[in-house]
């Protein structure tokens, strides 16, 4: 016998969908809403009042099941929230009743109690360690550099009156686009000419620097007869290559440096001061941790090691006993007895017109002299980079490094010594040289600074190397012309322009005019009595 199916009532609605009206198991029950993020297992429905205290009631705001909560109202309506939580007290009470106990304890032990005296090793180890933690607590921490105050190169007196303060930041935006070549007005001295064996010089074939005992010139501007000549005919501002470069290059300058200015006659004589460490080359002046301690590595020690290889070196890559090169006039600073004992070094009087009425004439160097691959005659600038104690300069070991990855040695030199690298491209731009050559050499032994060896060679064009360190030409002499027309707005006399030692900023002062004085004031009073 087939089952039969009896089919549920249904309600027709004509004028909607769903159904009209709620069956009668359903009436007087509330309405649970629900969202699409409910869960529809019948389980976990007991979770739901649980996680719209939590969450809220979800994204869509149905989720709830407040409607089977169950409420204590009155007990709610009774309730009284404690805090349990401890009060934090201020940082200054903090500990304080420990540090109480502490003391007292400490005081009741010591009435009853009697010292024990240390004997032997164990007082001498007691001793150590007290020493040890007095120094720790009072020195600087770990990490942290203490930088000395440096001292100024020339001590300031209360009489000099300060024309005029420029520093670093404003000069930096300053700049002068030379718009005429410069002309060379005269040339004098004797060149020899570059030995080109020392290119091949490596790391594995070292070559010991030797000590070369030749006469080196550093004649400032007013002693120059060539320049005392020249201030009759040609250009109103005088100086030396060195002074141009350091003044031009100022900006790059840590330490403390002072230049004389001297006003005669509406021209300009920047002159250096006779008992001066001018000339002498800094050593790591732009370095992160430049040197500070005493004894071989001090600032002063290094930079006169600095000079005497420089010097050494300058004249050890020639062909020394062979032809050398004639300029046009003998060197004008040899003297009877020197023939012979002089550096090989050529000087070129150059003019340069700045414009608004101001030109410059200043005497530059050449070192050596060598013939290019066309049969021309180059002029070289010979310069010594040394390494005096790797750990402390970088930690580029020239040893390991030089014939390897030589471009990270002259990037760490570029970084230690910005300033000097810089004044030595000027010198060689200023002089119009082809070529500027770099020597590497380093001590034989760390802690001995008379024995040193040459470890490599590499030459750059100037202007090449000029763009390889960031060296803007344009700025340069915008710094030189700015400082010029300060020192032409002012009267005649002695003014003196100082790099403080522990700040980016030169001051103009306004000096007696028989400060620093020296022979060249009979050259001044002969130059007015001609006018």
């Amino acid at each position: 016998m087939a089952a039969h199916f009896v089919p549920p009532a249904t309600q027709d609605n004509n004028d909607g969908w769903g159904p009209l009206g709620i069956p009668d198991r359903y009436k007087d029950m509330p309405y649970q809403p629900f969202s699409k993020m409910s869960e529809w297992a019948g389980g976990s429905s007991i979770n739901y009042a649980f996680q719209d205290r939590k969450y809220g009631g979800g994204k869509y705001g149905g989720a709830g099941g407040s409607q089977y909560a169950y409420l204590h109202d009155e007990e709610e309506n009774s309730f009284q929230l404690v805090d349990t939580a401890r009060t934090p007290r201020p940082m200054y009470a903090r500990g304080r009743f420990l540090r109480n106990q502490r003391l007292a304890r400490g005081r009741q032990n010591f009435r009853n109690s009697q010292p024990v005296p240390l004997k032997g090793g164990k007082m001498k180890d007691n001793r150590m360690r007290q020493t040890r933690n007095k120094w720790n607590n009072r020195g600087p921490r770990q990490g942290q550099i203490q930088v000395k105050n440096r001292e100024s190169s020339v001590i300031v007196q209360p009489s000099w009156k300060i024309i005029e303060e420029m520093d670093f930041p404003r000069l930096n935006k300053l700049s002068l686009r030379l718009t005429k070549e410069a002309t060379d007005l005269l040339t004098c001295g004797e060149l020899e000419f570059y030995d080109k064996q020392y290119d091949r010089v490596t790391v594995k074939n070292e070559r010991r620097l030797q000590r070369i005992d030749r006469i080196f010139h550093k004649v400032t501007t007013t002693d120059d007869p060539i320049i005392r000549k020249l201030a009759k005919t040609e250009g109103n501002v005088y100086a030396t290559d060195s002074i141009l470069a350091t003044l031009m290059c100022s900006i790059r300058s840590n330490y403390s440096w002072d230049i004389i200015v001297q006003k005669v006659g509406g021209k300009l004589f920047f002159d250096k001061r006779d008992d001066s460490e001018f000339d002498l080359l800094t050593v790591s002046e732009t370095s992160n941790e430049p040197p500070q301690e005493e004894g071989i590595n001090s600032p002063r020690n290094l930079a006169l090691e600095a000079t005497f290889i420089n010097h050494n070196l300058s004249q050890q890559v020639l062909k020394m006993g062979e032809e050398k090169f004639k300029m046009e006039e003998p060197n004008p600073f040899i003297s009877e007895d020197e023939v012979g004992e002089v550096a090989s070094v050529a000087y070129r009087y150059r003019k340069w017109d700045l414009d608004g009425g101001v030109v410059l004439v200043a005497r530059c160097e050449h070192d050596a002299v060598t013939v290019g691959s066309a049969g021309d005659t180059q002029f070289i600038n010979i310069k010594a980079l040394n390494e005096w104690d790797s750990r402390l300069s970088g930690g580029v070991e020239w040893r390991q490094k030089l014939d390897t990855q030589r471009g990270a040695v002259l990037a760490n030199e570029l970084k230690n010594n910005a300033c000097k690298l810089a004044k030595w491209t000027v010198q060689a731009l200023l002089a119009n040289s082809d070529w500027i050559k770099f020597g590497y050499v380093s001590r034989m032994h760390l802690r001995d600074t008379s024995r040193h060896v040459i470890l490599g060679t590499q030459q750059f064009r100037p202007s090449d190397f000029a763009s390889q360190i960031n060296l803007n030409m344009d700025n340069a002499w915008g710094i030189l012309r700015c400082i010029i027309d300060l020192c032409m707005k002012e009267e005649d006399g002695k003014y003196l322009l100082v790099k403080d030692p522990n700040k980016p900023v030169i001051r103009l002062y306004k000096v007696p005019d028989n400060t620093f004085e020296s022979d060249d004031e009979a050259f001044f009073e002969e130059g007015e009595e001609d006018e």
